[in-house]
């Protein structure tokens, strides 16, 4: 990613430039006027730029209208001070935002909203308003941060189009709609979608004051009050969005393993449990890799954790898009086949056995041979639940030892 600071203070540049570089891992180049920004822009495609909205041969703000109808790039602009004039028309131009020149705290937002605009890029929204011309206000609005957007005429066709494009993470919805209104639509979405899924807005120009606190009680995230200034909307978006990222980190944390990336035993024991009793095509695959701890005292831990996330990798690779693969401790994991028969999940399992013992592991040590051993378990009238289903996988796994390891036994 690459950026063009426009900015005639030194001091304000360098700081800048340091914390780009800092938060974002990005290529920064600086231009001290408008002539030069031109020169660079002429030769180099720039993600953002962020600008001087007083430069010495622009001092009204003509950054703004080079770079975003020249070049077609998103601009921030800074400026020690903007009156209500200035920011009406720096808005209608389409900014991404502007920035008042502060404190330190305004150029890490600049670096915050940058870091949010990329991630942007591949966030969907959907945004369902039966009035054409709020939609269509929205819509832009939301380009100008550079999301991805859906249109909706009313609630029904929203719930098509949440059904057909699940990877939709934030839906904004107005209340009165034809057909499925907002309150319905949010009491439908969230049957499907939770919270870690979508991230809800609503939208109302109606004057009842409980609305806010309805939305909210029937699944919203947050609620804006029609009509609504630009700065209040993308705050509210962008915090939105942000909120939902940090659920989702805390899920992780809380159902995948540290260094495997593969999901925890709790979450695979929550996921599962009902899956025994209730289905008749379900197996498991309980494995071990052979002799890890040689690997350990041989080559050191750190090694060893480059064989578990390459074998994790593998796995996951191999079954993860329709199966669950869980460690569940150490060299331990497992592998739940919904949907399969033993055998079925027998010769999937043995044909990645025979895949991992004839590609090495690279490793900081040198490439190492890795093995496997595995037990796999179908569910039979006498399993009672998970635990009953995995200890037959584990008497498999035991046989597979037993016979000389880099094995796969059928229960």
């Amino acid at each position: 990613m690459r950026i063009l600071i426009v900015e005639d203070n030194e001091a304000v540049s360098k700081v800048l430039r340091h914390l780009l570089i800092q938060e974002l891992h990005c290529e920064v180049e600086i231009a001290l006027d408008l002539a030069s920004a031109n020169t660079l822009l002429e030769n180099n495609r720039y993600f953002v730029v962020v600008a001087d909205l007083n430069l010495p041969d622009a001092p009204d703000g003509e950054i703004a209208q080079l770079v975003m109808k020249s070049y077609q790039t998103p601009c921030i602009l800074l400026s020690e001070s903007l009156d209500s004039h200035q920011r009406k028309k720096l808005l209608k131009l389409g900014i991404v935002d502007y920035v008042l020149k502060e404190n330190r705290f305004s150029y890490e937002y600049v670096a915050k909203l940058i870091g949010r605009l990329q991630k942007n890029q591949n966030v969907k929204v959907l945004v369902a308003d039966d009035s054409v011309v709020s939609r269509k206000f929205v819509r832009l609005l939301l380009e100008q941060q550079l999301f991805q957007v859906l249109e909706a005429n009313d609630g029904a066709e929203a719930i098509t189009i949440l059904n057909a494009t699940p990877d939709i993470q934030l839906l904004i919805t107005d209340y009165n709609m034809p057909n499925v209104d907002g309150f319905e639509l949010i009491l439908k979405v969230r049957e499907s979608f939770s919270r870690e899924d979508l991230a809800i807005i609503g939208l109302s120009n109606d004057t009842d004051e409980s609305l806010s606190a309805r939305f909210i009680k029937n699944g919203a995230n947050d609620f804006l009050q029609k009509p609504f200034v630009h700065e209040e909307f993308h705050c509210r978006v962008l915090n939105t969005l942000d909120s939902l990222d940090m659920i989702r980190k805390l899920w992780e944390k809380a159902n995948r393993d540290y260094l495997t990336k593969t999901y925890t035993r709790r979450y695979f024991f929550n996921k599962h449990s009902s899956d025994v009793p209730d289905s008749g095509q379900f197996s498991v695959g309980l494995i071990d890799i052979d002799f890890f701890k040689n690997v350990n005292d041989t080559y050191g831990h750190d090694v060893g954790d480059e064989v578990l996330f390459e074998f994790a990798s593998r796995l996951k690779a191999a079954f993860d898009q329709h199966f669950t693969v869980a460690r569940f401790g150490g060299e331990e994991f497992v592998v739940a086949f919904k949907g399969l028969d033993g055998h079925k999940a027998y010769t999937m399992m043995d044909k990645f056995r025979q895949q991992v013992e004839m590609t090495p592991f690279k490793t900081q040590a040198g490439e190492l041979n890795v093995q496997f051993s595995c037990g796999i378990a179908h569910v039979e009238s006498t399993d009672l639940n998970v635990d009953n289903l995995l200890h037959r996988a584990d008497l498999g796994l035991y046989q597979a030892k037993e016979q000389g390891r880099n094995k796969v036994i059928f229960d």
